[in-house]
C-alpha cells in the first residue's frame, strides 16, 4: 500500500458517513484506524416558544447564591479547619477492611499521626496530620474516590 492509497482512503472516509474503520494487512505489517468524532449538536430554539429571563434576575441569582456561600462560610468558627486530600485517590479510613479506622469523629490528634490512607496508582499513602486539634467530622466515605484538595476532615484545633 501506497502513501497516496492511504491519502485517498482517508479523504474517502472523511467524505463518507461511516464513523469508524479499521484496515489490517497482516502479511504486509500495516494497520490503519480512522475514527470520527461527532462534532457537538448545537440545537437553537425559537424565542417564540422560549422565554428569555431579563438580565436583573440572573444577576439577582448569581448575587443570591455569592450571599448563601458568604453565609456558609461565616458559620464555621474560627478555630475549625478543613483539611483536605493531598492528591487525587480512594479515600481509606482504616489500613484494612477488618482494621478499626484510624480516627474517629471526637479523637484528639496530634502531628503526624496518621489519619487515612489514599490510594493512588495502587500505592497506598499514609495521610498524616499536620495540627493538633479534634475531629469535628468526617466529610467522606470508606472506599470513596477524592479529588485533589477536597476537604476530608473537619478539625478544631486545640492550643
Amino acid at each position: 500500500m501506497e502513501l497516496l492509497d492511504i491519502k485517498e482512503l482517508m479523504e474517502t472516509f472523511s467524505n463518507s458517513e461511516i464513523s469508524d474503520f479499521e484496515l489490517e494487512l497482516a502479511e504486509a505489517g500495516i494497520r490503519i484506524r480512522m475514527t470520527k468524532r461527532p462534532a457537538p449538536r448545537m440545537e437553537v430554539a425559537s424565542t417564540a416558544t422560549v422565554p428569555v429571563p431579563s438580565l436583573p434576575i440572573a444577576v439577582s441569582a448569581v448575587n443570591e447564591s455569592i450571599e448563601l456561600e458568604q453565609e456558609k462560610e461565616e458559620k464555621v468558627p474560627d478555630n475549625i479547619i478543613e483539611i483536605t486530600s493531598p492528591m487525587v485517590g480512594t479515600f481509606y479510613r482504616a489500613p484494612s477492611p477488618t482494621s478499626d479506622p484510624y480516627v474517629v469523629e471526637g479523637d484528639l490528634v496530634k502531628v503526624g499521626q496518621t489519619l487515612c490512607i489514599i490510594e493512588a496508582m495502587k500505592l497506598m499513602n499514609e495521610f498524616q496530620s499536620e495540627y493538633s486539634g479534634k475531629i469535628v467530622e468526617i466529610l467522606v466515605e470508606n472506599g470513596q474516590p477524592v479529588e485533589y484538595g477536597e476537604p476530608l476532615f473537619l478539625l478544631e484545633l486545640v492550643d
